[in-house]
């Protein structure tokens, strides 16, 4: 078992405040991702839920019970660092197995619980090795097979993946999926990647400011975001947002429209603008363009040559996908979208 209440939770340095009011309840078994921008508290709060740091005030609740005063030893949690934090006299197996042979645990066991954890990790071949003769993945996957062999309540990652190459966070990304869908253990994962976020997560905490923005599934935040933050952080190429003249049409103070919303034309369209830059990105291309005043879009169509710096185009955003958002940043309702 693994459910996980933070009720009330917050954390002060002195009196600058970091988490002002934390609120979430994650289910047993649940993958929920904390992400936000560098700064926003994610780090923080997931290190209130190891124990690692002391809060201010609010509880904290494993399976129901209060832990918020436990020692971290006491809340069955296991944590894998951004850093793999590895020993580097030992060798895999030294360091996998070391946290049941501080527990006392008897040799055969650690060694069968050693070889069941290296190969559901893929790293039998690599038991005799020291952590400086692995790759940046297998170290990661090392770390890994150190908190999976405690067999805890849950898991928290904070920004395993960050010292990875591009190419190695992908593999790595699917692997971390993959071993959830095994165990079936709560994890949470910290990061400021949205991408790693929304190919990961049950549910994703948008973070923001040390405030919980809004908490959802993956597609519920980029259908039906609760304010500009969360529309702007959730997708790639990001939100645009238009004000004035264009805003009022919808009488809105704001409007959004996603870069895959938008539709060119080289004839006719709602606004007209000037390409400011492309970028090509194999089978799509991404446009930049000027629309006059302060007003800019980002557009994201499939590869066509004839996009080309210094032209001017017109676009067309789909009225079924524009975002409606008030003087305070806040989604309006729309008819046709069901509400927050």
């Amino acid at each position: 078992m693994g459910s996980i209440k933070l009720d009330g939770l917050k954390k002060a340095f002195g009196n600058q405040v970091v988490i002002p009011d934390a609120n979430l309840e994650i289910e047993d078994g649940e993958f929920v991702v904390f992400v936000g921008p560098s700064g926003c508290g994610k780090s923080t709060l997931l290190r209130l839920i190891a124990g690692l740091e002391e809060p201010t005030d609010g509880r904290i609740l494993i399976d129901g019970q209060d832990v918020t005063q436990a020692a971290p030893a006491r809340r069955k949690l296991a944590m894998v660092f951004q850093s793999y934090a590895l020993y580097p006299h030992m060798s895999v197996y030294q360091n996998i197995a070391f946290p049941l042979k501080m527990a006392g645990e008897k040799a055969d066991v650690i060694k069968a619980r050693v070889q069941e954890v290296a190969k559901s990790l893929d790293l039998l071949p690599y038991l005799e090795r020291r952590p400086r003769a692995l790759s940046g993945g297998q170290r990661q996957r090392v770390a890994i097979g150190r908190a999976i062999i405690r067999q805890p309540a849950g898991f928290l990652f904070d920004e395993p993946l960050s010292n990875l190459d591009a190419a190695l966070r992908v593999s790595m990304r699917m692997e971390i999926s993959e071993l959830h869908q095994r165990l079936r253990s709560t994890m949470i994962y910290v990061t400021h990647d949205q991408v790693e976020a929304m190919t990961m997560a049950d549910r994703i905490a948008v973070m923001n400011a040390g405030r919980i923005e809004q908490f959802d599934t993956p597609l519920e935040l980029y259908r039906r975001p609760a304010n500009m933050f969360v529309a702007g952080f959730i997708g790639s190429p990001k939100m645009n947002f238009i004000e004035g003249g264009k805003a009022r049409e919808y009488d809105a103070r704001t409007i959004g429209i996603r870069p895959e919303a938008i539709d060119w034309s080289a004839d006719s369209g709602k606004w007209k603008g000037r390409i400011e830059r492309v970028e090509h990105l194999g089978a799509e291309t991404v446009v930049h363009l000027s629309l006059g005043a302060d007003d800019t879009l980002t557009f994201r169509t499939a590869l066509d040559e004839r996009l080309v710096a210094g032209r001017n185009i017109h676009v067309s955003p789909r009225e079924d996908s524009i975002y409606r958002f008030d003087g305070e940043g806040r989604t309006l309702p729309d008819p046709g979208r069901p509400a927050v």
